[in-house]
């Protein structure tokens, strides 16, 4: 009986190996490598966020560093660690179904009227 319980426990030990791999360690290196392939994937012209938030446009590349532009003639160097990602540009249509949703403009003011009072219906 004693042997029995021996086996379970390193059963349930090898599981919960098994479990945090594939919950853990698995995603994460998953992760790093698609951060690397994107990091080695960088061209100047193409528009980045950082892992900052800040916003720029790479302007040329030197071995492990970049230089970014972050307004026209502000140029920074920064290694390509610190880009969290590439931006796509966003279609025209994309803004089209914005504005067909309802989307209220900066300017202009939308008020709501009340369709009843409760004291009205008695």
């Amino acid at each position: 009986m004693g042997g029995n319980s021996g086996y379970s426990s390193l059963i349930m030990i090898v599981l919960m190996v098994v479990v945090f791999y594939f919950l853990l360690i698995r995603p994460q290196r998953k992760r790093q490598q698609e951060q690397a392939q994107m990091q080695n994937s960088l061209a100047p012209g193409a528009r980045i966020m950082t892992t900052t938030g800040l916003f720029a446009t790479i302007t040329a590349i030197d071995g492990d560093d970049v230089i970014l532009e972050l307004a026209p003639g502000v140029e920074t160097r920064w290694v390509k660690a610190a880009i969290g990602r590439v931006l796509t540009p966003v279609d025209d249509t994309a803004s089209d179904d914005v504005e067909s949703a309802g989307v209220v403009e900066d300017n202009e003011v939308e008020t709501v009227q009340p369709k009843g009072d409760s004291r009205d219906s008695q």
